[in-house]
């Protein structure tokens, strides 16, 4: 018996992740967010704007780092979003070899809805 393929779509921007898993048409969604909000980069930025920029990348990085942890129990993979977090999410994992028999893919989109998403997910795995 063949196992029923799961595909991950990822809309995605740099402070919030919405993980879609497609399984059987049903759609189950996860959020990730960023640990560095606005506030936290205000308050960085009094201090100095280096530290800013190093907290900044430390944190983005361990974003990223979730997300690609739940990346690997995947074979398909969709990034979107309005934002270059995608691309940026997709050249890190690019360096790691564990996702080397991943399909990663990136699409651009605007901003959606919760529903116009899952449509987005269902319409490209369709064709997959």
């Amino acid at each position: 018996m063949m196992k029923a393929e799961k595909y991950l779509g990822i809309c995605m921007d740099h402070s919030s992740a919405y993980l879609m898993e497609l399984e059987n048409s049903h759609i189950e969604t996860k959020i990730i967010t960023s640990s560095f909000s606005h506030q936290v980069k205000e308050q960085t930025l009094e201090k100095s704007e280096k530290e800013a920029h190093h907290k900044e990348n430390h944190e983005e990085l361990a974003y990223y780092k979730e997300i690609g942890k739940a990346i690997l129990n995947y074979e398909n993979v969709l990034l979107f979003g309005p934002t270059e977090a995608k691309t940026e999410l997709l050249n890190l994992v690019r360096r790691d070899h564990h996702f080397d028999k991943i399909k990663i893919v990136i699409k651009s989109a605007d901003k959606m809805t919760d529903n116009q998403s899952h449509a987005f997910v269902r319409n490209y795995f369709a064709d997959q």
